[in-house]
């Protein structure tokens, strides 16, 4: 006999966790199948957690270098990169053992293997010693996430050619790296290598990078990029690479046409990522995917498939991690009969370079194309107080406010910790603040945030220090 859960939740991401948690709560016999032999999914296991920890330790080590121009006289600075790698795989561990932690406190039952569906309510997981346990389930929620996409025939041997999951574990800093793609993930991994000491080369297909994002900010980002030594070719085309034993040759060429190769040691292929849903078996069971293979639900995340519903990356939306744990509350709260729900609109995206860029709402070029008549104020981190005493003071926050009710449609950050600033402007959204609602809000000084403040006011051009 089969053992029977109420509700069943492929893949231990940050959605398939935080919903079997949920859904633990919420008093349903729950159980998790995930693939990897680790919960957290590709966020805590080889995306956002161990690149943050990269980030973190490699900005460290680029301002040691410099400890001198503080008035700190240190002896040389060392790089110990197989410390440093021991140091992220830790913290890795830790958060990992941690979800574990949450899943046995709350009664779910974990299974390690790969799921997929038998009929509606049976699913067969297969372990690492391909030994099958097949269970039912009545309700069950898919999860599996995303994958890292290849260009045409170009495989990633994570060694040479890489995704970002390669680019996390080198075992030594390259002397010349190029990143195909100028994306949020392409761009920090970029940061990591380049401030350890590689030449980073980035190749990007569109005239801008990171697309979606504030032009006003993309454009600023792309300059201070520049500015610590990254080098951009833009609307340049990949049209080969060849791998050797230990280099690769990547082959473009420009908007006129212009071949440019580049040599090097490592190539991070970044140009998006795609839905994990080949081995669930759906065909079989008939749950319906859109042409990019991303599973189709309704706004209760339910599929055509009466029983089953989907999250996360596999279905149409941002690939955020905190998206996804959104919707696996949702999603679990659906369940129970209550109202989950997701406001798509207020989904912040941050990257976590140095300095950090955060967006949250409408963009300017998305107001202009709604036809939408509004307001900016604008305020530079130059005149913001606590980012001048620590010397950090590149970037500045955006503000874009309805024209007559002066509500905030949008917010853009370029600087110190703005992926933290963002959640202030979002509570705001969320409550559909105005612009002169965050402009009346006392914030503390010296402080990041005085800058949001200073936006605020500068809607209305009251700015006080600019």
């Amino acid at each position: 006999m089969s053992d029977k859960f109420q509700t069943v939740v492929i893949g231990g991401g940050p959605g398939g966790y935080v919903c079997a948690i949920r859904l633990a709560q919420l008093g349903f016999k729950t159980a998790c199948i995930e693939s990897r032999g680790s919960l957290g999914g590709t966020c805590l296991n080889v995306g956002c957690i161990p690149s943050k920890n990269l980030l973190n330790i490699s900005e460290n080590y680029h301002k040691a270098q410099n400890f001198s121009k503080l008035g700190i006289e240190v002896g040389e600075i060392k790089l110990n990169l197989k410390k440093m790698m021991e140091n992220k795989d830790k913290a890795v561990t830790v958060l990992t053992k941690g979800v574990e932690f949450l899943f046995k406190k709350n009664k779910i039952t974990y299974f390690k293997g790969t799921g997929s569906f038998v009929t509606e309510n049976r699913i067969s997981i297969l372990d690492d010693q391909n030994k099958e346990t097949v269970i039912e389930a009545e309700k069950t929620v898919i999860s599996t996430g995303s994958l890292p996409v290849e260009l045409p025939g170009i495989v990633f041997d994570e060694r040479i050619v890489v995704s970002s999951t390669g680019a996390l574990a080198l075992k030594a800093v390259p002397k010349k790296m190029v990143i195909v793609g100028g994306g949020y993930i392409g761009l920090e991994m970029g940061s990591v290598w380049s401030r350890l000491g590689a030449e980073v080369h980035v190749v990007e297909f569109l005239e801008s990078i990171t697309p979606g994002m504030d032009r006003e900010v993309s454009t600023e980002f792309m300059k201070i990029l520049k500015k610590q030594g990254i080098h951009f070719h833009m609307q340049t085309k990949v049209e080969g690479i060849t791998k050797r034993t230990h280099s690769a040759k990547v082959s473009t060429s420009d908007k006129n046409g212009k071949k440019i190769n580049f040599d090097c040691d490592v190539v991070l292929v970044s140009v998006g990522r795609k839905p994990n849903t080949n081995s669930l078996n759906l065909e079989k069971i008939g749950v319906e995917l859109d042409e990019k293979k991303r599973v189709k639900t309704d706004k209760h995340f339910k599929t055509n498939i009466n029983n089953i519903y989907a999250i996360g990356d596999v279905i149409e939306g941002p690939m955020l991690a905190h998206k996804a744990e959104d919707e696996g509350i949702a999603v679990a709260e659906n369940i129970a009969g209550q109202s989950g729900h997701v406001n798509y609109d207020l989904i912040p995206g941050v990257v976590y370079t140095s300095p950090e860029v955060a967006s949250i709402g409408k963009t300017e070029e998305q107001l202009k194309e709604m036809n939408t008549k509004y307001k900016i104020g604008k305020f530079s981190f130059m005149a913001n107080s606590r980012a001048k005493a620590i010397d950090e003071a590149e970037g500045f926050v955006k503000i874009l406010a309805d024209e007559k009710t002066d509500r905030v449609l949008g917010a853009h950050i370029i600087g110190p910790h703005a992926g933290e600033l963002i959640g202030e402007i979002g509570v705001a959204m969320e409550f559909g603040a105005s612009a002169e609602d965050i402009a009346r809000t006392c914030h503390a000084h010296p402080t990041f945030s005085e800058a949001v403040k200073e936006a605020a006011l500068s809607v209305d051009k009251r700015a006080i220090h600019s």
